[in-house]
């Protein structure tokens, strides 16, 4: 019998008012694994509204007791990581290290949130004036919501949602109608908990709940992470609600090659960067820039490491790469593949066509290396959001990063370099949100947060760390005099 997933709204799990249903497919199989609600407008009022009405009595818990909850959380992921990462890996594609590696993520991201009797406090001024007081405390939104990808099930809603919850909001959670189940599972565990009723709730749906989401008067703070045009989207749309949004967009990060690197030591990690999560990561590295006469030795050394990456079913032990996630991706990137030949570019590894025995169903793309990519072309200037790295070579540092700062993406760039002084001036020019030095994929910790700039990142505030608290929270100033005098006559 096929599992018909529910919402989570106000301690319980519910049907959905829609009648549609979408499939839910394990792209390693091609095979269709649980039904998902597509969501309607009404899903999404009955989560806002049981989140607005548990508010008042969430916000005015004591911090120290909110993250009591956290600290339970946190015990729980540890306690089922093998069994939510099988999940993740099964809908998801990824391999089963690759879902457990994001569960460490998760709770990092919790521990940080549990210090946010700490995080919140503000500051303190006496006698700004003759027995007059000023300072700053912070408050709470009110109800917040995350709209999630289908890269990273279980990393990215918490991102988000242990700082609010922590700083006295209730949530929302819709995940990717591609990966519901993931969440879906963690919810179960999460009643265990015993939070308040409506402090915590999921919403099934696509683009229908996206936008009840978005234009909903209960929800004040709207937390995104997807492709570029869908973040444009959700932060205009949100905005122009009168919404905080926070929303991650796209990337087209570039690794610089200089000549002075640990070959064998860097041609690793790019291999990892790149082919790692089938390249369906906004940190995955997309274009090795090589510098000097680099070019044709890491050419080399990129080719026979990735071809020594074994494709499949990502639950399998032996595998390093699972499949993308969908049949439409697959098609897109050898689509782009294919277009970026005829651009002009090299092909130096193809991963197209590629048949795993036992798994002819699935929706697997293979390494692929592309040289000598025009940046004029359009394989160099698309997310391609797959395994497919592309190689440029440049002469001088100066010119790598001027290929850096012309891309109309920011999120990341890194360098690999022995010479403390290019490392520098690296990270001094690069116009990227996160920068790598001898690093591949320069994933901030939990306690740092996760930048982004120019089209990777619309808003001012990112996930994680501080910017999540000031996120969640607004600032109110008090000014206040108490006169003795005054005092007496009570």
């Amino acid at each position: 019998m096929t599992t018909i997933l529910k919402n989570y709204i106000n301690g319980q799990w519910v049907e959905s008012k829609s009648v549609i249903l979408l499939d839910v497919i394990n792209p390693a199989t091609g095979q269709s694994i649980a039904k998902v609600p597509e969501g309607c407008v009404e899903d999404v009022n009955d989560a806002a509204n049981s989140a607005h009405e548990a508010w008042t009595a969430w916000r005015n818990t004591p911090a120290n007791q909110r993250v009591q909850y956290l600290f339970k959380m946190k015990q729980i992921l540890e306690a089922n990581t093998d069994e939510i990462a099988a999940i993740c890996s099964k809908e998801c594609g990824k391999t089963f290290t690759e879902s457990k590696a994001e569960m460490i993520r998760a709770v990092e991201n919790i521990e940080v949130a549990c210090g946010i009797p700490t995080l919140m406090q503000s500051t303190f001024s006496e006698d700004i004036a003759n027995g007059v007081d000023e300072f700053v405390i912070r408050q709470p939104l009110g109800v917040g919501a995350c709209i999630s990808p289908f890269n990273f099930p279980i990393m990215i809603p918490f991102w988000f949602m242990p700082y609010a919850i922590a700083c006295g909001n209730t949530y929302i959670v819709k995940p990717s109608e591609k990966v519901p189940m993931t969440m879906t599972k963690i919810f179960e565990l999460f009643e265990s908990i015993n939070l308040p009723k409506g402090v915590l709730n999921l919403v099934h749906g696509g683009r229908g709940t996206v936008d009840a989401i978005l234009e909903h008067p209960f929800i004040p703070a709207i937390s995104f992470v997807g492709s570029t045009p869908v973040a444009k989207h959700v932060y205009m749309t949100g905005t122009s609600h009168g919404k905080r949004v926070q929303a991650q967009g796209g990337a087209k990060n570039a690794v610089v090659v200089m000549p002075d690197a640990d070959e064998d030591t860097t041609v690793r990690i790019i291999a990892d960067s790149a082919f790692g999560c089938a390249g369906q990561r906004c940190l995955a590295a997309s274009v090795v820039v090589t510098v000097g006469d680099t070019s044709n030795r890491i050419k080399q050394k990129l080719i026979q490491l990735a071809k020594s990456k074994k494709t499949g079913n990502g639950l399998a032990a032996d595998v390093d790469m699972g499949p993308v996630i969908t049949l439409e991706s697959k098609e897109r990137i050898e689509k782009l593949i294919q277009t970026g030949i005829d651009e002009g570019a090299e092909l130096l590894l193809d991963g197209r066509d590629i048949k795993v025995p036992g798994f002819e169903e699935g929706y697997f793309v293979g390494p692929t290396i592309l040289g000598n990519v025009n940046t004029d072309s359009l394989v160099y200037k698309t997310e391609i959001f797959g395994p497919v790295l592309c190689i440029i070579n440049v002469e001088t540092l100066e010119a790598a990063i001027e290929l850096i700062n012309n891309n109309r993406y920011g999120n990341s760039a890194c360098i690999f370099t022995r010479s403390g002084a290019a490392a520098r001036k690296f990270r001094h020019e690069a116009l990227g949100g996160n920068i790598g030095v001898n690093i591949g994929i320069a994933a901030p910790m939990a306690f740092f947060p996760f930048s982004g700039w120019k089209e990777s990142f619309f808003g001012d505030l990112h996930g994680q760390s501080s910017h999540a608290v000031e996120f969640y929270t607004q600032t109110k100033v008090v000014i206040e005099r108490w006169n003795e005098e005054w005092s007496r006559k009570f």
